[in-house]
């Protein structure tokens, strides 16, 4: 079985939006207040594993008697938030990740819910939730008829719009394709990536480096506004409003190129690059976040699983760029300033070029230990 999500907008009215606002509140609500219970406890017993492991999670029931409001929401979403809190624990204790956090209302406001005796379904144009009744929604794709709803996730954006992602699952026999075209990509700061076969780039438009001068004339207003004010709440709308128009245009772009390439190829190569600390190291922080490759290589890496296609990420310290891709002589150092790769065998080609690839041939190489 395997899992696939799919996003529409939806436009709840003036009384459902009031209620998915106390649905938001009541989720965090909760959380916040399991998080509490947590914490106490956990400092209460950190020295006894044993004790600490016997301590029962507190659940969202007990809160309802004190908290008579919580019951006006969907149990399913409290439910969804102690689970999510289990796993935030979980991840924890396992050094997976930090100690868990509270949970701000300033933060993406979201609930999830799940499909229990046709709690959810899609009713032309519309959308059944609990609670909520019937939501009109833009359903601009169909959804496989043989594709079950699993779940849902309701979300809000800074600029208050509403959207719903359904999970779904379906029977998916894993069919491994016989690897024929295979392609090696070298992470480029200006142009996203530059591939193997010809050297072609993505020629990433750098969205964010172009909203820049506007951006910071929006961003300059907003402090000279009274916070809470009406002039304060548009100037954080306008703010807010390009933010996402970014963000969607590097999404869109991004879909795009990784769709080509799932299309054209069976096995992509890439670096597992550590991009955080490539911004910090290398002081370019806002053309790494622009380029935003640890999101290309997410869409890419689900696009080939869909079609049995492969993507091979190969060592960070693999000298990819100091490799002559013709000999195999390996420079002692190369700055970043030099952008052409001159050999001493008389190789001469563009540096990302080159390192692509040298990528590529990698990859072949652990292609052939699989």
């Amino acid at each position: 079985m395997a899992n696939k999500a799919y996003k529409f907008r939806l436009y709840p009215t003036g009384e459902q939006e009031q209620l998915l606002a106390k649905t938001f509140g009541c989720v965090r609500f909760v959380y916040n207040k399991m998080l509490t219970e947590q914490q106490e406890t956990y400092e209460k017993y950190k020295d006894d594993k044993e004790t600490l492991k016997k301590q029962k999670f507190p659940t969202p029931a007990k809160y309802k008697e004190e908290f008579a409001w919580l019951k006006e929401v969907d149990s399913l979403a409290l439910a969804n938030a102690q689970i999510n809190l289990q796993k935030a624990y979980k991840n924890f204790f396992s050094g997976r990740a930090e100690f868990p956090k509270f949970k701000n209302r300033k933060a993406r406001q979201s609930y999830t819910t799940n499909v229990v005796n046709g709690n959810i379904m899609l009713l032309d144009g519309y959308i059944k939730l609990p609670k909520l009744k019937l939501v009109k929604m833009k359903q601009h794709r169909e959804i496989p008829s043989h594709h079950i709803i699993k779940s849902c996730t309701v979300s809000r954006t800074k600029t208050r719009k509403y959207y719903v992602s359904i999970l779904t699952e379906y029977e998916h026999p894993p069919v491994q394709k016989e690897v024929q075209a295979v392609v090696g990509l070298d992470f480029s700061m200006s142009g996203l990536f530059v591939d193997s076969e010809k050297g072609k780039k993505a020629n990433y438009p750098r969205f964010y480096r172009q909203a820049l001068e506007k951006l910071a004339k929006e961003q300059r207003i907003l402090p000279r506004r009274k916070k809470g004010s009406t002039r304060w709440h548009k100037q954080r709308l306008k703010v807010a409003k390009l933010h996402e128009r970014i963000a969607n245009q590097r999404k869109d772009f991004l879909h795009k190129e990784s769709h080509k390439l799932a299309k054209r190829y069976d096995c992509v190569v890439i670096e597992d690059l550590n991009m955080k600390g490539m911004s910090q190291a290398l002081h370019f922080g806002k053309s790494v976040a622009d380029n935003a490759w640890g999101m290309f290589t997410t869409f890419l890496g689900y696009k080939l699983e869909e079609q049995g296609k492969q993507l091979i990420k190969i060592d960070k310290w693999f000298p990819s760029s100091k490799t002559c891709s013709c000999c195999g002589q390996v420079k002692e150092s190369l700055s970043l300033s030099e952008r052409t790769f001159r050999c001493d065998c008389g190789f001469v080609a563009d540096r990302d070029w080159n390192a692509s690839i040298n990528i590529k041939n990698e990859g072949l190489r652990l292609l052939a230990l699989i």
